[in-house]
């Protein structure tokens, strides 16, 4: 089979098909799977994977994988793969990387000398996927048997799709849809799974999410009872309210990103004080009024009238419906 003609009309058609798969709403697997089609006609290979990297546990997830044996499959996913990748640059921006184009030989790369020369795969070409600030993603490899498809022509031409590619099966693009769906939001950030707080596509960070904070760790307490969405108010300089929207990421490879934090104007408040608010915080956390009238340091009937006016404030008859709402609105200040 010859080299496929890469002309500029060929590479443009390419290049608008890879455009419109990394622009449809499927999933990032689904994106991942269907950009193998076009790229068999930059590069026809006989193998091809594409992971991305879990940057907290270090280890990279499979989105598609084609052609390989059990063992090359293991390999791919190694932690000495990872550092292979890492020896011959592809972890950090770049152009992608033939067998010919590697810094050091392929018998010095564990995933070449033991499991694809053994096969008979004598070329490839990798990309590095990056962000557009330049933060690593993952890799896009596929392995041919002959060296005949590994053209100057196909290596440009991965390299002009690589933001393409990469803006398909980034993370983070379908976490910050789902957070432009809170239209008020003046700040937002991500958690991941171990408690790292990053930033939110355009939207700015504010001090109340910086990591442990109180506003943090009360956003992971109410989605770890396996709630997707929880809301709730926050004090902030002065005598300013903010509303707080926590809404748990997609649950789609590699897996640490797990919840997004908003902060909002307020909204209607109901004519309720921040001393209303917070007696509802501790309502909703099942607090008798003794208990709430001790915290506070008030008599307890201060404490049971407070909530009588409450209740009228919110516009329900008794106090089991008036919590309810409350919760339901995001009218409280958590403890």
């Amino acid at each position: 089979m010859a080299a496929p003609e890469l002309g500029s009309r060929a590479a443009a058609a390419i290049a608008a098909e890879v455009a419109g798969i990394a622009a449809t709403p499927a999933s990032t697997a689904q994106r991942a799977e269907a950009l193998l089609e076009p790229l068999r006609r930059v590069l026809p290979f006989q193998a091809g994977h594409l992971a991305l990297l879990d940057p907290e546990q270090h280890e990279p997830h499979e989105l598609v994988i084609r052609g390989y044996d059990e063992a090359t499959r293991r390999c791919l996913t190694s932690p000495a793969n990872l550092e292979d990748l890492q020896r011959v640059g592809l972890t950090k921006p770049g152009l992608p990387l033939r067998v010919q184009d590697l810094p050091i030989p392929p018998a010095e790369l564990r995933l070449w000398a033991e499991h694809l020369t053994p096969a008979g795969f004598c070329e490839g070409l990798a990309i590095g996927l990056h962000a557009p600030g330049g933060t690593y993603l993952g890799v896009l490899a596929l392995h041919t048997d002959t060296p005949a498809y590994a053209t100057d022509a196909a290596r440009e031409l991965a390299g002009r799709l690589a933001p393409l590619i990469a803006y398909a099966v980034d993370p983070m693009r379908e976490v910050t849809a789902l957070a432009h769906t809170v239209h008020d939001a003046v700040a937002g950030a991500v958690l991941t799974r171990f408690g790292q707080v990053l930033p939110l596509g355009d939207l700015p960070d504010h001090r109340l999410l910086r990591a442990r904070s109180a506003v943090a760790l009360t956003a992971a307490r109410q989605l770890d009872d396996d709630a997707d969405r929880a809301r709730f108010l926050c004090p902030d300089t002065g005598h300013r309210l903010l509303r707080v929207t926590a809404l748990r990421c997609p649950p789609q490879p590699p897996h640490h990103l797990w919840a997004i934090v908003l902060l909002s104007p307020p909204g209607d408040l109901h004519r309720l004080t921040p001393f209303d608010l917070t007696i509802l915080g501790l309502l909703i956390d099942d607090w008798p009024d003794w208990r709430i009238a001790a915290w506070l340091q008030l008599a307890e009937a201060t404490v049971t009238g407070r909530i009588l006016h409450i209740t009228a404030m919110l516009g329900t008859s008794d106090r089991t419906l008036a919590l309810s709402r409350a919760a339901r609105l995001g009218l409280y200040i958590p403890r």
